[in-house]
């Protein structure tokens, strides 16, 4: 018989919702087979399918142990390392800065050292997260940046921060706005531009078309020039969408390539001088929350913005 005692983030959640997440080698038919049978019992008693957890509830498996997994000997966030930049911190969120160059989550490429490894590392070594105490919740990042884009990715701590902010993100009442870098001289000071973004998932690569195209998406990407060095320009960008490679594709499009996009821009010339990420970073994000924040209310209207950009300051000395 295995027990678990509901914690703070577990609660709330449908009881197969949880069971999947604590117990992931029990395949679902069984588990509702088990539900059914009473050898799953929720404080004793018989419990079905789309119960909620709450909180100090005593859940009991009656099953085999072969379902349970032995607790691995290490964690694979124990062998990344802890370095991070924090942009904002409190109990409940987390806000850092993402460097060029590092992904987000594991790939088939790299498996340890990752932005959520980190964090989680982090965490850890602050005593604010440890995995032998939680039945189901990992601490979670809630937007993610592409490995060679830099800037500001957040991660909630506990459950309610987690539901909260992957809401707010959902309803777009969060407002992130991006600093890049392009060749040449835009046309005017500041526009808002639309396309058609078609996405091509087998080549992880999209195509933007002026007019609309099967299975295309509109997209509006509003920028504003910030200051301008040869055949360079900085930019503010403001996604009014959210598309897969929006600015990169977009500014490709209309003939202003982000400098160092390996799939986008002059690829082989930026190398040769040096730049081997493109450059662009999510300088800033916004809580401007249209309904009730909940945990998060304290952070309705508040801005976090990188106090420098590498890339901006380097190029331009232009300080945010």
């Amino acid at each position: 018989m295995k027990q678990f005692v509901i914690g703070k983030n577990d609660a709330g959640q449908r009881l197969d919702k949880f069971l999947t997440k604590a117990v992931p080698l029990l395949p679902q038919p069984l588990l509702y087979k088990y539900i059914r049978l009473k050898r799953i019992k929720l404080n004793r008693k018989r419990c079905e399918i789309s119960t909620r957890l709450q909180e100090g509830d005593i859940l009991e498996l009656y099953i085999n142990d072969e379902f349970f997994e032995a607790p691995p000997s290490e964690q694979a966030f124990f062998r990344a390392p802890s370095d991070i930049t924090v942009v904002y911190e409190d109990e409940n969120i987390l806000l850092v800065n993402k460097p060029a160059g590092l992904i987000v989550h594991e790939d088939d490429k790299e498996a340890f050292d990752t932005l959520i490894n980190r964090i989680l590392k982090y965490l850890y070594e602050k005593k604010e997260y440890d995995p032998a105490q939680e039945n189901s919740f990992v601490p979670a990042l809630c937007n993610r940046i592409d490995r060679n884009t830099s800037g500001i990715v957040l991660a909630a701590k506990n459950a309610a921060a987690l539901r909260v902010l992957n809401q707010k993100i959902k309803d777009r009442e969060l407002k992130k706005k991006y600093l890049c870098v392009v060749h040449g001289q835009m046309p005017k000071k500041e526009e808002t531009l639309t396309a058609y973004l078609r996405k091509d998932s087998d080549k992880n690569q999209v195509k933007v078309f002026d007019r609309p195209v099967p299975d295309g998406r509109t997209i509006k990407t509003a920028y504003r020039v910030l200051a301008k060095k040869g055949d360079l320009s900085l930019l503010q960008v403001d996604l009014l969408t959210g598309r897969t490679h929006q600015i990169r594709a977009h500014m490709a499009h209309i003939g202003h390539p982000l400098l160092g996009d390996s799939k986008y821009g002059k690829n082989r010339s930026d190398k040769d001088l040096g730049y081997r990420f493109q450059a662009l970073c999510a300088y800033q994000v916004t809580f401007a929350f249209a309904t009730d924040g909940e945990v998060l209310e304290y952070l309705n209207g508040r801005t976090f913005t990188l106090s420098e950009v590498d890339f901006a300051k380097k190029l331009f000395g232009y300080y945010i």
